[in-house]
């Protein structure tokens, strides 16, 4: 009697164990951390402007194309936004390396201070559990002048210049996210919205 017992103990404490296990890795699966990287392939009205430094670059066709569109009230521009991913669960910490499945990623679009679109991701991504960087890219297309009325021909241009020109930097761009990722437990959406930035990793 008293080995049967034992051995349901056992069992129990294993059981326990094993759920404590799963439990912390999920935790962990949670807890994907994400940082903004480079924005590429920026255009305004179609027009590429990754090559250029300033206003000068553009050709006269060009300047009387966005020029018009302008005063007609529009200033569409396009852009791939990377935004990087890191998987905490790479076999460190005691625990063992699990892929985190990355299932929908509702975010909202802040630029140069001001909160423009809204989206999601359009398939689920594996984020390996190996340490490495898994690269997610946000297609974003917005009408600048739908938001920043208030500004005119250059300071448009010298915004998206600033975003996608030749020395163009995500740091005038913050996305706002709710990531929800799966598990073997199912979907784990995150409370709160990240506040993700091309500074430091958020999770």
């Amino acid at each position: 009697m008293k080995k049967q017992i034992l051995i349901s103990l056992l069992a129990v404490v294993s059981l326990i164990a094993i759920q404590c296990s799963v439990y912390q890795t999920i935790v962990h699966l949670s807890r994907l951390q994400f940082k903004l990287d480079a924005v590429n392939g920026f255009s305004v009205m179609n027009i590429p402007i990754s090559n250029k430094t300033s206003l000068s670059d553009f050709s006269a066709l060009d300047i009387l194309k966005i020029t018009t569109s302008i005063a007609n009230g529009k200033f569409p521009v396009s852009f791939v936004l990377n935004v990087d991913a890191k998987n905490p669960n790479d076999g460190t910490g005691g625990y063992q390396s699990t892929d985190a499945t990355l299932k929908d990623l509702d975010w909202t679009l802040e630029l140069d201070g001001k909160k423009t679109i809204s989206g999601r991701l359009n398939n689920p991504i594996t984020v390996p559990g190996t340490g490495e960087i898994t690269v997610i890219p946000l297609r974003m297309e917005i009408d600048l002048k739908e938001f920043f009325a208030e500004k005119g021909y250059e300071s448009l241009i010298n915004l998206a210049l600033s975003l996608g020109g030749v020395q163009g930097t995500s740091s005038k761009i913050v996305l706002y996210a709710r990531p929800t990722v799966s598990t073997v437990l199912g979907d784990i959406a995150y409370p709160g919205e990240l506040k993700i930035v091309d500074t430091q990793f958020t999770n």
